[in-house]
């Protein structure tokens, strides 16, 4: 029994270091990519999804919205923020130790760059209302919605025991067949870029 114990631990063991390489060189391909776009690609890309989110009518019916304030690397999302904060309440994501909290999105006055260099709301009070739709980024994502993200898991324990629309987006060549998944990685409910949308 202790045999077969070991044996079984050695093969999980073995699994998760196939699986850890294969996000390692997925996530290695994917910023080689990001590596040679052009601004006028990445705003391009960006106008082509935020379009399609707009006409989306979960998001037309929200009050609230979570974002991600974009790095250098990811699809562009200031110009989206700042143009629907007047007519909804835009959020964005503050991690603090292991864990994700949410604060309210007023100005980019308002905002400071974080030791992990993401800018974020120097508002006090955390957000603990209602959120109706989720717009979240990803390293990748797969035909089946799954998510591969930078590997702190920060989104996948904000979303667990949660119900709300979790919206993926990302550039075309960030979309994948398949992706290494693991029991705790939360699935969106739509994956939109430019040029496709699952859902």
């Amino acid at each position: 029994m202790i045999l077969f114990i070991k044996n079984f631990l050695l093969k999980l063991t073995r699994k998760k270091r196939i699986e850890d390489s294969e996000k390692t060189k997925i996530r290695r391909r994917i910023r080689n990519k990001k590596n040679i776009l052009s601004d006028m690609d990445k705003a391009q890309s960006a106008t082509a999804v935020f379009e399609k989110i707009e006409n989306l009518q979960e998001f037309i019916d929200a009050k609230s919205v979570l974002m991600y304030w974009s790095l250098p690397d990811e699809l562009p999302t200031h110009s989206f923020i700042v143009k629907w904060s007047a007519k909804k309440q835009m959020l964005l994501p503050m991690v603090k130790g292991d864990k994700m909290l949410i604060k309210p999105f007023t100005t980019t006055d308002d905002l400071k760059k974080s030791d992990l260099g993401i800018w974020e709301p120097d508002a006090q009070k955390e957000y603990l209302k209602q959120i109706d739709v989720v717009i979240v980024p990803g390293v990748a994502f797969d035909k089946s919605k799954n998510r591969l993200g930078r590997g702190k898991g920060y989104y996948d324990k904000y979303f667990s025991g949660k119900k709300v629309l979790r919206i993926g987006i990302c550039y075309d060549f960030q979309l994948l067949e398949v992706i290494p998944t693991e029991p705790f990685d939360v699935k969106m409910d739509k994956v939109i870029t430019p040029n496709y949308t699952l859902q």
